[in-house]
């Protein structure tokens, strides 16, 4: 499959940094087509920058000339010529008409190893405070494909870590986030290679 991907995300864009390197490195076969944020201030603007690629800033209060923030970003991906969307930290609930549209055609990263840990509220820090306070032994990151329920799509590929006796949330999350940068090259090369199937 040739991917031609379109980028959500909402902060810093360490994954979309990752995924932008491995393209330029040769590692995997893709053409980096928009990154999308919800956050005029997001680091990850000036990383679609230093790579070459158009961002573009869409939210409650800017998605004119569109009546809402989803057919705005619709129009955009479709605009851009995406066929496969990459939630990577992306903040917002994807509307229902890019999930109608790019049906099995969005992923999404999760800090966790799903189905546990996840749901509404299950995001950043929470997840890893959860598991902290449980008995588990170890945590990882879940790529899955997004419909409309929270984590609740069709797991993809699953990269775990172990849990120290001494892991706060915040080192579990750094722990977690280095196998993150790695799963998801990995999955979208299997994609591009036919490996994965997405219907």
């Amino acid at each position: 499959m040739d991917l031609n991907l379109g980028f959500l995300a909402s902060h810093n864009g360490s994954n979309v940094r990752a995924i932008l390197e491995n393209i330029a490195a040769g590692e995997l076969i893709a053409k980096p087509m928009v990154v999308i944020t919800n956050n005029p201030d997001a680091g990850v603007i000036g990383v679609a920058s230093s790579f070459g690629v158009e961002s573009v800033c869409i939210n409650d209060k800017q998605h004119s000339p569109y009546p809402t923030l989803d057919e705005a970003i619709l129009e955009e991906l479709l605009g851009f010529d995406v066929n496969l969307v990459v939630l990577a930290g992306y903040m917002k609930p994807v509307g229902q008409n890019v999930i109608a549209k790019y049906h099995n055609r969005i992923l999404n990263i999760h800090p966790a190893l799903l189905p546990k840990y996840g749901g509404k509220g299950m995001y950043g820090m929470n997840v890893h405070r959860a598991v902290i306070a449980s008995n588990d032994k170890e945590s990882g990151a879940t790529i899955h494909l997004v419909d409309p329920l929270y984590d609740d799509g069709r797991i993809l590929s699953q990269a775990k870590v172990e849990r120290s006796s001494t892991d706060t949330p915040e080192s579990l999350a750094e722990k977690v986030l280095r196998v993150e940068h790695q799963l998801y090259t990995q999955v979208l090369r299997r994609i591009q290679r036919g490996e994965i199937t997405l219907d």
